[in-house]
């Protein structure tokens, strides 16, 4: 008995190798029936783990809400307060370091109103275009506009200047064009007056002329699905947003040199809950943590379930020993026929006249003689020696 090594124990940390590698799914963090029956507490887990279910779920289907919602834009309206001022400069006598000719700058500024986010966006970042239309009869034909327009390459700014010789009162009108993300469309009057809709998207646009189809019935009842000539029909309707449009009197006169028209127009802008969303989908702060801990619960799951085998092992055998060890024999002789693949008689083996045969002497004896080489080599490496 002392050289018997039994192949299969439960018992610490004698669990061989591939055992261990039959490992539970990362999936799977359920305590078994049987041990939930032998510890009731741990019916507290279960309902924390059944919470947690819940809460991936909720976190999933938020999470592809948001994703949804993010594909839309969301914006909310703001005050833009445009700033209109001018400066006049007196021309000088011949003679003087200054410029000989009278000459106004004009200055165009703005700024978002009870702005929370304190966002800084450049004034020019709200336009498409902006031109400023001078008086024709002063400035000429040629030379009475003043443009802008957004290109690919353009630097946004904080605010425009035009500066033009002159000596008088100068009218102005400027014409702002809203730089709309997604594109707007002023309806055609007919069809505003149907829909109920002046300036929109096209994607607005296009629900509020497919619900005005769906509630008036003028669907065709035989071919429903043809409606692909809509979007042809509708883009002869649409047209480009009007532009905002301020008068403004630009004086040459020291006494209204400080003062600065004001008007305030509705702007939209991203709305700061955007990017809240986009930073919830793109955080992986806690992936870490919450993975370290998913391996955690793994393991002690593994290790509850190996405790309980051990447990399941001891009763057994502190039950009805003698039972136990014959069963263990058995179980240990089976796994030893199908390791080293020797086909063996389980009926024959079973009875005392197997054992008496001739041949068992001498197996004995080789069994013996291979057991006495085996320990004195390792004697021999234990003391470094080699005995004669």
């Amino acid at each position: 008995w002392d050289s018997f090594v039994p192949l299969r124990c439960p018992l610490g940390n004698s669990i061989p190798v591939v055992l261990h590698l039959k490992r539970r799914k990362m999936a799977d963090k359920v305590l078994p029936q049987r041990i939930r029956d032998l510890v009731p507490e741990s019916q507290a887990y279960m309902d924390l783990l059944a919470f947690e279910r819940k809460l991936d779920q909720t976190i999933a289907r938020k999470r592809m809400e948001i994703q949804e919602a993010i594909k839309k834009p969301i914006t909310q309206k703001r005050k833009l307060r445009i700033y209109i001022s001018n400066t006049y400069t007196p021309g000088k006598p011949e003679g003087e370091d200054a410029e000989k000719m009278s000459s106004w700058e004009l200055r165009v500024e703005g700024k978002l109103l009870e702005d929370p986010g304190k966002q800084k966006k450049k004034f020019s970042s709200f336009f498409k275009s902006l031109v400023i239309e001078l008086d024709k009869e002063l400035y000429g034909p040629d030379n009475h506009l003043v443009e802008w327009h957004r290109m690919p390459t353009t630097q946004e700014t904080d605010g425009f200047q035009v500066k033009r010789p002159g000596d008088v009162n100068v009218k102005c009108t400027l014409l702002l064009m809203l730089d709309h993300q997604p594109p707007q469309y002023k309806l055609d009057p007919r069809l505003a007056r149907l829909l109920g809709v002046h300036t929109q998207t096209r994607a607005s646009i296009m629900q509020a002329l497919w619900l005005y189809i769906k509630n008036n019935k003028l669907q065709d009842s035989h071919e429903k699905d043809i409606t692909n000539e809509i979007p042809m029909k509708l883009a002869a309707l649409l047209q480009h947003p009007d532009p905002i449009i301020i008068n403004h009197m630009i004086s040459v006169d020291p006494n209204d040199q400080k003062k600065t028209a004001c008007y305030d127009i509705d702007v939209e802008v991203d709305d700061p809950l955007k990017g809240q969303m986009n930073s919830f989908l793109s955080s992986t702060t806690n992936q870490q943590e919450i993975a370290a801990l998913e391996m955690k619960i793994h393991e002690t799951i593994e290790s509850i379930n190996q405790l309980k085998t051990q447990r399941d092992f001891m009763l057994s055998f502190s039950n009805n020993p003698q039972d136990f060890i014959k069963d263990w024999l058995k179980s240990q002789s089976r796994d030893l026929k199908l390791m080293t693949d020797v086909a063996g008689n389980p009926e024959e083996e079973r009875r005392t006249e197997f054992y008496q045969a001739p041949w068992v002497p001498e197996a004995v004896g080789r069994y013996v003689y291979s057991k006495v080489q085996q320990r004195r080599q390792e004697l021999e490496q234990v003391l470094g020696i080699r005995l004669t």
